[in-house]
């Protein structure tokens, strides 16, 4: 696999994460980190059925990664996940500031997770240029949110930019 589809697969990792610790409050970073699931399904063609990797419109199965490629996946995932814990106040105060005509609580989970991943990635960490993380987070939206997710997503994302950009 290349980096791209090694990195996209970090974030569907991150994605995840975050929104199995938006969903169990009470969970610690550490312990959801170690509870994920990453090379231990119990059938892997089932899970590649059910949860595949969407490369470019091209479906990629997660046995495809090589045992080194899913550990770096994973490392990097933990590390995006990681950092937005550690800067959860800057990111959900950005995300409640522009998102309008909506209380945080009442979002659908996985659009928020891919915000607040992007948000992180993109606008704090700078890890990748802006435009791969609002692009990013729009197609993991697309794939575990909702038929308006995509649209969601990326109009939140472009009015955060917009507003960086000004201030």
């Amino acid at each position: 696999m290349n980096r791209a589809q090694i990195r996209r697969r970090s974030r569907e990792i991150a994605l995840q994460l975050i929104y199995q610790l938006d969903m169990r409050h009470n969970l610690d970073i550490e312990a959801a980190i170690a509870l994920y699931p990453a090379n231990d399904v119990p059938n892997k063609d089932f899970m590649n059925e059910l949860y595949p990797v969407i490369d470019d419109n091209n479906i990629v199965n997660k046995s495809s990664f090589s045992e080194r490629e899913q550990e770096e996946a994973f490392s990097y995932a933990c590390e995006l996940v990681r950092g937005l814990v550690n800067n959860f106040d800057e990111v959900f105060e950005m995300l409640r500031d522009n998102v309008i005509g909506w209380r945080l609580e009442r979002m659908v989970a996985v659009d928020k997770a891919a915000i607040a991943l992007a948000l992180y990635e993109g606008v704090l960490s700078k890890k990748v240029p802006i435009p791969v993380a609002i692009s990013e987070a729009v197609e993991l939206s697309k794939i575990y949110g909702t038929s308006d997710s995509g649209r969601f997503v990326n109009g939140v994302l472009g009015r955060i930019v917009r507003k960086e950009k000004t201030e």
